[in-house]
């Protein structure tokens, strides 16, 4: 049954008028008998007759009517429902593992969770949820800043280097560097290898060789493990920041490559003026800007 036609009939049997029906919906009342026909039509029944100047509901009209009543009022609860949730409900915020544990959790103690509007409901994914279908309110996505559908505001780059426990790798410098790193295991994400065979190719000096190559699915993993001493890992800086900050990371040369790549926040152009949105987005900018001061001017070894 088409809902247009449906929904005509029980406005039109609301006001007992196709003028009324016609302006309740907003279209003409010339639409409005359209769609009776074809809802009679397709029942095979009369639903509605006029008698002189007055509409009348047939015994089939008069039995179709009051449920078709209740069922758009549940429809229009329901909807009405969820846009309340979604107006005023928290922020459904997506993100990859690794920005959530690196970047976003060193910082969340300065997040205002107890102000109007700054609630928030974070899950964590590799893949790309899908905004428009609702998944979730924004996203931080890792890329070029170039998705269909959505609003994109670029929080930072991400520039590439060698990073190690800072207690193992303070004092190092020229041929240590070297022999060093020779005897290290390099937990390298499987997104990152051809950024860091780049990266091995432009280093002043000629490349290195760790003694060993630990695959992983994310840098997030890479990263604990050089936290850990369990050996080195080709990571962001930016991502790195609070961990560099804090002194459980360090660069291990003075060498960076640029990722080709940034973090986003990421919107439906529906929720652009939502304030929960801005208020998001007004935070993590002024964190995003905060990490690239405190990163300034930090520089590794030289790997001779």
């Amino acid at each position: 049954m088409p809902l247009n036609a449906l929904r005509a009939f029980e406005v039109a049997a609301r006001h007992m008028s196709i003028k009324d029906a016609a302006e309740e919906i907003g279209v003409t009342p010339s639409a409005v008998s359209h769609q009776l026909r074809i809802l009679e039509d397709l029942l095979g029944v009369e639903l509605m007759r006029r008698v002189g100047p007055r509409l009348e509901l047939t015994e089939s009209g008069r039995q179709l009517s009051p449920d078709l009543t209740i069922g758009f009022a549940r429809i229009v609860e329901a909807v009405g429902t969820l846009k309340h949730e979604r107006k005023l409900g928290p922020l459904r915020l997506s993100m990859l593992p690794t920005f959530a544990v690196h970047w976003l959790s060193p910082r969340m103690a300065s997040y205002p969770f107890a102000r109007s509007g700054f609630e928030l409901l974070i899950s964590t994914t590799q893949a790309a949820v899908d905004l428009g279908a609702g998944v979730a309110d924004a996203a931080v996505r890792h890329g070029s800043g170039k998705w269909p559908g959505v609003l994109c505001d670029r929080l930072f780059d991400e520039n590439l280097s060698l990073l190690g426990r800072s207690a193992d790798w303070e004092g190092h410098g020229g041929p240590d560097i070297r022999k060093a790193v020779a005897a290290a295991n390099l937990f390298l994400s499987q997104h990152r290898r051809d950024d860091f065979q780049r990266w091995n190719e432009t280093l002043p000096g000629g490349p290195l060789k760790p003694a060993a190559i630990t695959y992983v699915d994310s840098s997030s993993l890479g990263l604990k493990a050089a936290i850990d001493g369990a050996g080195i890992t080709f990571a962001g800086i930016e991502i790195a920041g609070c961990d560099i900050a804090a002194g459980r990371l360090s660069p291990i040369v003075d060498h960076q490559v640029p990722a080709n790549a940034a973090y986003y926040l990421c919107y439906p152009t529906a929720l652009e003026r939502d304030r929960r949105i801005r208020n998001v987005r007004t935070w993590m900018l002024a964190e995003a800007e905060k990490t690239g001061r405190e990163l300034s001017g930090r520089h590794g070894n030289s790997p001779g």
